[in-house]
């Protein structure tokens, strides 16, 4: 079992940036950041595998935000620039034993308590 937490939300004004980090009690695990807006599904945001050779980002966000992972392989990142009304959502970071670049948030095995991200126009 892996434990998950997130940081790094707020508000910010379009076109803005903020970073993301999500800490991990453990390594070795695909993670996976994931938002939900209010009444809305969690949609995919972007993944990358425990060693950080393989990432996917959806389109809606690509070019825009960056996903990384540290040296220790423990916390993650996203770097998001050019913020837009539409990036308004909580961010979760979920957790994978295993890498299969799914962008389906049943397939994470382990989720933190989510950050809030509010972009303003």
């Amino acid at each position: 079992q892996v434990q998950l937490v997130e940081s790094g939300g707020g508000l910010v004004q379009v076109g803005g940036s903020l970073r993301l980090s999500c800490a991990a009690s453990g390594s070795g695990y695909a993670l996976g950041w994931f938002r939900q807006a209010p009444g809305k599904e969690r949609e995919f945001v972007a993944t990358i595998s425990s060693t950080g050779a393989n990432i996917y980002y959806a389109d809606s966000v690509k070019g825009r935000f960056t996903i990384s992972i540290d040296n220790t392989k423990t916390t993650m990142f996203l770097q998001m620039n050019s913020l837009k009304p539409e990036d308004t959502a909580v961010y979760f970071c979920g957790a994978s034993p295993i890498w299969t670049g799914s962008r389906r948030p049943n397939d994470y095995r382990y989720w933190g308590q989510g950050t809030q991200v509010t972009v303003s126009s």
